[in-house]
């Protein structure tokens, strides 16, 4: 019995360790999770895709008029409308700067319609379909939920530098960068240029 109970001891450490064996079973049950929500996105973007296509995209007039002359007490210092226009791919990018510069955002969008535009986002929501999370003492990187959607938040300890993607309604893909920002600090500006009047 004490042969026995010595037995079951070493065993259960063994399987609680961090062990090859049992590292690369979880990372292989991982991808194999991922790689079933990736089919699933497929076949629903398939349909999306085609939806898309049919759409027109917002004129540059448009993506300028949504975006705001302040943001979180940053006033915008510059903007590009259009520069990928010549693929006909609708986009727009803001960069906004505290009085002394000291906190710069940036809020980049690409309009997901169109043929050319459904074609560009596609990747985009493939890579939100993952679940992931990483981290070494430079970055951490990892997918989230919020408000309902999924995305990802990379976060460099470095230099107090925050990155955030999502895609809004399937159509719109964010990029936002926070210099000098944190997470939080980050998603509370998105949250100020209110995504949802977009389109």
């Amino acid at each position: 019995m004490k042969n026995f109970l010595l037995a079951a001891f070493a065993l259960a450490a063994f399987i609680a360790c961090e062990n090859p064996v049992s590292k690369k079973i979880k990372e292989t049950k991982e991808n194999v999770s991922n790689t079933t929500k990736a089919v699933k996105e497929l076949n629903k973007m398939q349909e999306d895709i085609q939806d898309l296509q049919e759409l027109e995209p917002l004129t540059n007039e448009e993506l300028k008029a949504w975006l705001p002359d302040e943001i979180n007490s940053m006033k915008r210092t510059g903007y590009k409308a259009g520069q990928t226009s010549f693929v006909n791919i609708a986009s727009v990018e803001a960069t906004y700067a505290n009085e002394d510069k000291s906190k710069q955002f940036k809020i980049e969008v690409i309009d997901g319609a169109g043929p050319m535009g459904a074609a560009a986002t596609a990747g985009m929501r493939m890579l939100f379909s993952q679940d992931f999370e990483e981290e070494d003492e430079y970055k951490s990187r990892r997918t989230v939920k919020k408000n309902g959607e999924k995305a990802i938040e990379e976060y460099r300890k470095d230099n107090n530098r925050s990155i955030i993607e999502f895609m809004r309604d399937g159509r719109f893909y964010f990029k936002a960068t926070g210099t000098n920002m944190d997470i939080d600090e980050t998603w509370d500006a998105i949250d100020e240029i209110d995504a949802d009047d977009l389109g």
